[in-house]
């Protein structure tokens, strides 16, 4: 049995010369028993076996391995190292092993890798300085327990974003110093040698709850995100309780509010003013990353006691400016249909399954990007809040994204469309394709037959309507 020993938890450098000579050396991995530093191991209480140099050329392995063993070596998973050694040995009969995510090992070692990465950026999210004062002056200093041996490889980031202050990270393995030159290591500290607070934090809580914004809260992603080990660690988590429960206070209130004016006869000041606030609140929703490109967020319009609901795809370029859904050649096309089917769309409401304008940018032109499943179902909390105020007795479904939003789950526009769908809250929904794939049509004969089929369905829709209103 040999004993590989290596410098540190972390010692990749280590780990990559000792497993290459031993795979070069045809010594099985499970001939080796990896430990750090030189003491002596509890199982053979000897000192480690030399490894013989190889007597044979090396051999090379896709760098793809080599980033993601760099990952796994900071792991806490005691076997990480034996698991690399099988990898390495493999990889000399089966050099594209690391391509086939399939296999079992290759699994395990990309898990071990997600959980490291996701470790460093816990780090790098949920740090904080607190300011001290020493005899060079003032020295920032953070406390942090992070669950895999990341802090030397996350060292640089610290350095390159607090170049010009000084500053020390404690960990319970390892504490590093920056004094604005050189960064030096140390050896690890307990929570009771950081500081509990400055001055700064009060005037951080002050900020952090001015900008705290209701429509960002999404208390299960919040806690997946930032498990409550953290918190300490940060002085805003202190109001994170106070701010969710005003921030579900007022959207209840919102609803309750909608709910009251729902029992009332005709549209009423209640009605108008709830859907007011629902707009209102809609226009800073972060729920999703689309906010961050668009010009702004685009609501629903029309009655709000209107007995149609139309429900389209995103707002496109034009509606992304104007603020309005339906306005652009999409919109003009359903304009013209619901005249043919003999709609008024003054009395229907007309919204998006998604309220932000997704696009790639070619140029100066802003071309449409087709909203994915995660952006589809951060934006459901709007549909289901404007169905919940407005109460329609039909839903039309226009395209499949709008169909996914309407009835939950992924449907085909030839499977759902021309058939009712019973919807949670009591209405009734239909699918039917989006203005804008007739206007992708090329061929002529056949636009002007979808057009036409499109007509249709909303001629069916309308009857339909009249038969659920008697």
């Amino acid at each position: 049995m040999i004993v590989a020993s290596l410098e540190a938890e972390d010692d990749f450098d280590g780990w990559r010369t000792a497993a290459r000579a031993l795979v070069l050396a045809d010594v099985p991995p499970e001939n080796v028993v990896w430990q750090i530093g030189d003491g002596a191991t509890d199982l053979f209480g000897g000192a480690p076996a030399p490894i013989a140099e190889p007597q044979q050329a090396g051999f090379s392995v896709a760098r793809a391995f080599i980033d993601l063993a760099r990952s796994v070596v900071c792991h806490s998973e005691p076997e990480r190292f034996a698991l690399l050694h099988a990898a390495l040995a493999r990889l000399r009969q089966q050099p594209r092993l690391i391509e086939d995510h399939a296999d079992p090992l290759v699994r395990r070692l990309e898990r071990l890798a997600k959980e490291v990465r996701r470790d460093i950026h816990k780090m790098r999210a949920f740090l904080r300085f607190r300011e001290v004062t020493d005899p060079d002056g003032a020295r920032f200093v953070a406390w942090f327990e992070p669950d895999h041996h990341i802090v030397r490889i996350n060292a640089d980031f610290f350095v390159n974003r607090f170049a010009s202050m000084r500053w020390t990270i404690m960990t319970p393995e390892l504490s590093l110093d920056w004094d604005g030159d050189t960064l030096r290591e140390a050896p690890g500290a307990t929570r009771a040698d950081a500081p509990e607070g400055d001055p700064l934090e009060e005037t951080w809580k002050t900020y952090y709850a001015s900008i705290f914004n209701p429509a960002r809260v999404k208390i299960g992603a919040m806690l997946k995100e930032m498990p409550r080990k953290y918190w300490k660690n940060m002085p805003e988590t202190a109001l994170v309780p106070g701010l969710i429960a005003g921030a579900q206070a007022r959207e209840a209130g919102m609803v309750a509010a909608s709910r009251e004016a729902l029992a009332k006869d005709g549209i009423g000041a209640n009605r108008v003013g709830a859907w007011e606030a629902l707009r209102q609140e809609a226009a800073g929703c972060t729920r999703c990353p689309l906010y961050k490109p668009a010009t702004q967020t685009v609501f629903g319009e029309g009655r709000v006691d209107a007995p149609l609901m139309f429900i389209g795809e995103q707002p496109g370029d034009q509606e992304d400016l104007a603020g309005k859904p339906f306005v652009g050649p999409a919109g003009q096309v359903f304009d013209k249909a619901l005249a043919a089917a003999g709609i008024d769309r003054a009395s229907a409401y007309v919204t998006n399954a998604v309220k932000h304008f997704k696009y790639e940018q070619r140029g100066k032109r802003r071309i449409h990007a087709k909203p994915n499943g995660n952006e589809i179902e951060a934006c459901r909390w709007w549909i289901d809040q404007e169905r919940d105020l407005i109460q329609p007795k039909l839903t039309v479904a226009l395209g499949a994204t709008a169909a996914r939003s309407m009835l939950g789950k992924v449907v085909t526009i030839s499977g759902a469309r021309g058939q009712p769908h019973r919807l949670a809250d009591g209405g009734e929904g239909w699918v039917t394709v989006h203005p804008s794939y007739l206007l992708r049509i090329q061929d002529r004969a056949q636009a002007d037959e979808e057009y036409a089929r499109f007509v249709e369905d909303l001629k069916h829709m309308k009857l339909r309507l009249a038969e659920l209103t008697e």
